[in-house]
């Protein structure tokens, strides 16, 4: 069995932002010369997640929408986590939203999606570097 791991770094410009990291996590798989087995891909950052979905602007709009009514990032004393002199609160409960990693079938030496699936990094608390580990296991 193979194994292989790779870490891809980030810095949103902005607080928060989503990053299409497919075409990066199929070189990682293309690198890793594994031709049936798993691909996971995980946050090293809690307020940030990887997900997977469709690659549309208004989706991500919406996304960006939503999160924000459920977690707004203002006022910034509504959250006790704040009170430590952090302003992140809600980039914290962003991230357990739309979730840490994914999992992904290598079937053939290629990511096994369905139609219009994407890998995607969420920021929710940018402007600095931070990473996500892909890691690659299989034959």
């Amino acid at each position: 069995m193979k194994s292989y791991r790779k870490e891809l770094w980030f810095n949103v410009p902005n607080r928060v932002g989503f990053v299409n990291i497919t075409r990066q996590v199929e070189d990682c798989l293309r690198e890793s010369g594994v031709r049936e087995g798993l691909v996971l891909v995980n946050a090293m950052h809690i307020t940030a997640s990887v997900f997977i979905n469709d690659d549309e602007s208004g989706l991500h709009h919406d996304y960006t929408q939503w999160l924000e009514k459920l977690a707004p990032h203002e006022p910034i004393r509504q959250y006790r986590h704040n009170d430590t002199g952090e302003d992140n609160a809600d980039a914290h409960m962003k991230r357990q939203i739309m979730g840490r990693e994914v999992v992904v079938a290598v079937t053939a030496g290629r990511l096994d999606f369905g139609p219009w699936e994407q890998i995607f990094y969420g920021e929710f608390d940018g402007r600095r570097k931070k990473r996500a580990l892909v890691k690659i296991i299989g034959e």
